[in-house]
Parts: C-alpha cells; sequence; structure tokens
C-alpha cells in the first residue's frame, strides 16, 4: 500500500554532497519507484528564526517556511529523519526547526489544568537515520545513544509519533565503498517499503 512520507533531511550544511544527502535521495527513489507519495524538507535550505522564548513557541505566528512544511508533515503518514550526530546529538538547526514545528495546535493541545496533552500526530510513524564518525555500537551501547532516545521519546513520541524506527550508521569517514552502496541499497530497499 502507497503512503505519504516526508524526508527531514537534517544536515547542516545546504550544499549538499555528504553520505546523509546520498541516502536521502538513495531513499527517495525507492520509494518512488514503489509509488509512494515523497516529499523532501531540507532544514537547512529553510528560513526561521530561533524560538527566543516560551510564549513566541505557545503563541507566535510560525514563519512561511515553517508553516509550510508543517502542511507537508500534516499530510505525511511517515517521517523519515536524517541527520549526522553532532556533539553527541542533533545539529542544532534541526533542533530549532522540531521547535519552530512542533508548536501548540499543531503536534500538541494542553488539556485542561495543562497535565495532559493532546497528540496530534498519532497515526504518523517514523524512521531516524543518524551518521556518525564512531561505531554505531559504541554510540548505542557505551553512549546509551541518549540524544536518539530524547528525539524518540521526548519530541516524537510525546506527540503521537509511532512506532519510530531507526537506523545508526557509523563510522562514515571510513566507510569502503562497497559499505557505502550497502547503506544505500538498504535505504532504497526501506523507501520501497514505505519504512
Amino acid at each position: 500500500m502507497t503512503k505519504p512520507i516526508v524526508v527531514i533531511q537534517g544536515h547542516p550544511d545546504s550544499r549538499g554532497g555528504h553520505f546523509g544527502h546520498a541516502l536521502a535521495q538513495a531513499y527517495r527513489e525507492g520509494a518512488e519507484e514503489a509509488g509512494h507519495k515523497i516529499e523532501l524538507i531540507e532544514v537547512a535550505r529553510l528560513d526561521f528564526p530561533l524560538l527566543q522564548n516560551e510564549e513566541d513557541w505557545k503563541t507566535g505566528a510560525p514563519s512561511e517556511a515553517i508553516g509550510e512544511a508543517q502542511k507537508l508533515l500534516a499530510r505525511a503518514k511517515h517521517w523519515v529523519i536524517i541527520y549526522p550526530l553532532w556533539l553527541g546529538g542533533m545539529p542544532a538547526i534541526l533542533k530549532a526547526f522540531f521547535e519552530q514545528i512542533l508548536r501548540p495546535g499543531f503536534a500538541i493541545t494542553p488539556l485542561e489544568g495543562g497535565k495532559r496533552w493532546q497528540r496530534h500526530l498519532r497515526g504518523k510513524s517514523a524512521r531516524i537515520v543518524v551518521t556518525m564518525g564512531m561505531p554505531a555500537l559504541l554510540y548505542r551501547w557505551y553512549f546509551g545513544a541518549h540524544s536518539l532516545k530524547s528525539l524518540e521519546r521526548n519530541i516524537l513520541g510525546f506527540c503521537g509519533i509511532a512506532p519510530i524506527k531507526e537506523s545508526l550508521i557509523g563510522m562514515v569517514a571510513s566507510m569502503s565503498d562497497s559499505k557505502r552502496e550497502k547503506w544505500l541499497e538498504k535505504m532504497r530497499e526501506l523507501g520501497r517499503s514505505g519504512q
């Protein structure tokens, strides 16, 4: 069954050319081949301000770029988030994007008393693809994949997105061409299956 999918390219270098960009392209190729409706959001190419206070997050109007991204994300049934691990977490521009996108009214709404939340993104699933210089097992087991868990639980899960799956790709800088091609084919297959 085909479905609408959005790929969120979270690499902060708008020039492209990184392995994460190739992974996004491979996913897109596979998804299009299978007939999925796929859109791409390149966060580094969007013009949006940083949030400065809680009031702006709760009641401020999103920029035009953020509003357009929200429309794409609202229509999608599956989100694919691709980013490099920087200083143990997602790049600052991607975090700023999520702060802008996942505002009350779009992603969540506090219920009476503010202790519970209505989660507006239920029915959507996600895949997080993280590239890194260290071995993926080291990130997962020694460092506890803390930033990945925070994105899954405290950001996406809090808004109702489930299930959330992940692909961790380590040792990117020293990866052989054959291993890169295996990962690209894996992304094409994930795109074909809409996962």
